[in-house]
């Protein structure tokens, strides 16, 4: 009983010291529509759960591939607001290393020459900005948008490596900035609350040396309250090799999707959104 009381505190320990890269979204659940996440089909062999941290506060959520180094996606709450876009800097997540006690997103160079990790430390874990400095043709994707953030806290919040994927330049600066902006602006039209949730298809294709999948699709889903009432909801997918965004029902992504994730199907919000 002793042993079995010494385990259980132990397990509560690690827990609470790793607060922010967890087992689920426990921590961070204000960005999932009831408190519902996308169903397991989505997740990776090697998930990581992120309650997205910066400056104090919790920003969204993303479920992150280890293995595959992309996110799978990200959740959050569309508020878009007057901020500036932050300064170019970009983070990293120090959690995905080892066992330490930074709860915040990072720069590689603090973490480098202020925490004494080394490169190949940060690299086993997560991408890091060489490998989308060696790529050509294709962006540093954000799955949560900084234009949908409303504080310019939020908004440096985006730009860290784990809500990043390897996007279509073309597809970037057209039709998915346009949905982002344009068509996100439209349809939220009257909507109290909107929840979002951004996702990224693996592909079969690897770039930066091997190191970082290559998704075949990018994929979005919100679903719009109106008080505390969902009563409307859509979603878009887009090949990551054209200019082209196909708007959808929700329930339609999901069974595009579910034919994405080989038939499993796939769940994105909590069954009281329209599909």
């Amino acid at each position: 009983m002793l042993r079995l009381l010494l385990l259980q505190a132990l397990a509560s320990c690690l827990w609470l010291g790793n607060s922010e890269v967890v087992k689920s979204f426990a921590e961070c659940p204000q960005f999932f529509y009831a408190q519902t996440t996308p169903n397991d089909v989505l997740h990776p062999g090697k998930p990581v759960w992120i309650c997205q941290r910066y400056s104090n506060s919790h920003h969204y959520a993303t479920l992150y591939d280890k293995e595959r180094r992309i996110p799978v996606y990200s959740a959050y709450i569309y508020q878009p607001g007057p901020a500036k876009r932050p300064h170019a800097w970009w983070f990293v997540e120090p959690l995905l290393i080892s066992d330490n006690n930074l709860k915040e997103m990072e720069r590689e160079s603090v973490l480098i020459e202020q925490h004494k990790f080394t490169l190949e430390q940060i690299k086993e874990s997560q991408a890091v900005l060489d490998d989308y400095e060696q790529m050509t043709g294709l962006d540093r994707g954000h799955l949560s948008s900084n234009n949908h953030m409303n504080s310019g806290e939020s908004k440096m919040a985006t730009f860290t490596l784990t809500n990043i994927v390897p996007q279509n330049s073309t597809l970037n600066h057209g039709a998915w900035k346009d949905y982002e902006n344009k068509t996100m602006a439209q349809k939220t039209q009257g909507c109290t609350t909107t929840y979002v949730i951004t996702g990224a298809v693996p592909g079969n294709t690897k770039v930066a040396s091997g190191r970082i999948n290559r998704p075949s699709h990018i994929w979005s889903a919100a679903c719009c309250l109106v008080g505390t009432n969902p009563t409307r909801a859509w979603g878009v997918i887009a090949e990551n090799d054209k200019n082209e965004v196909e708007n959808l029902k929700l329930g339609e992504l999901e069974e595009r999707l579910t034919e994405l994730y080989d038939g499993r199907t796939v769940t994105l919000f909590s069954n009281t959104c329209p599909r």
